[in-house]
């Protein structure tokens, strides 16, 4: 059964899911509308940046966050100018982290959901002199609903089961920045494979409920034809 350890890692996974999912609907949502609609010739840069967490092996993206992060990296530099210390082994460098290496699971589902629009919509609304914010939260939005769904569930499922990153930027310190997946890695390394099944057992019926709903509820396509 599950002990306390084991408790507070989950619900510290899920406080880290959470919020860096809200995080990445904020930051990706404006993100993914431009990337649909524009015709820039960094429009290829900027896919290749986002979709680099999908290649790249979370240590390698880790070990740059925390040197970035680090006393002597310029993000860490100014986050100790600004009063906030340095964010490597912190709850806030476990969400930054995250929300870095998740953000094309929201990036991309919502960029394909607003090419898919097309223009007629918009020019219809435009025809009835609505603003382009209005627009968006009264036409865009509504229509490109299987997306936003599509982009909260995946990329909070694919936070909760993130390792190499997490490891590498927070570390493995209980009640702070201990996330369940590094609980279980503890405790294989300590061959307490009882609680280990419990917690691999519970990611993977959750994993398993997750693209479930994504292809059956949600009627989505495969996730792969999603992300490319």
């Amino acid at each position: 059964m599950l002990n306390a350890a084991d408790i507070a890692a989950l619900w510290l996974t899920f406080k880290v899911a959470g919020l860096a999912t809200l995080l990445m609907l904020l930051l990706g949502t404006p993100l993914a509308w431009w990337l649909a609609r524009t015709t820039s010739r960094w429009k290829g840069v900027c896919n290749a940046l986002v979709a680099l967490p999908l290649v790249l092996p979370p240590t390698v993206l880790g070990f740059y966050l925390l040197v970035l992060m680090g006393p002597s990296g310029p993000v860490g530099r100014l986050t100790t100018e600004l009063g906030l210390g340095t964010l490597p082994f912190t709850f806030a460098g476990l969400v930054v982290a995250s929300v870095l290496y998740s953000l094309p699971f929201v990036v991309q589902p919502l960029q394909a959901a607003f090419a898919a629009i097309g223009e007629h919509p918009l020019e219809a609304a435009a025809t009835l002199r609505a603003g382009p914010l209005d627009t968006f939260f009264s036409v865009v939005v509504p229509l490109a609903r299987p997306g936003f769904l599509t982009a909260t569930i995946l990329g909070f499922a694919h936070t909760v089961g993130e390792f190499g990153v997490v490891l590498m930027v927070g570390g493995n310190i209980p009640d702070r920045t201990r996330v369940v997946s590094v609980q279980i890695y503890n405790h294989v390394e300590a061959l307490e494979y009882t609680q280990a099944h419990w917690l691999a057992g519970g990611l993977l019926a959750f994993s398993f409920s997750v693209l479930l709903v994504l292809y059956t509820a949600l009627k989505t396509h495969p996730v792969a034809h999603q992300l490319k």
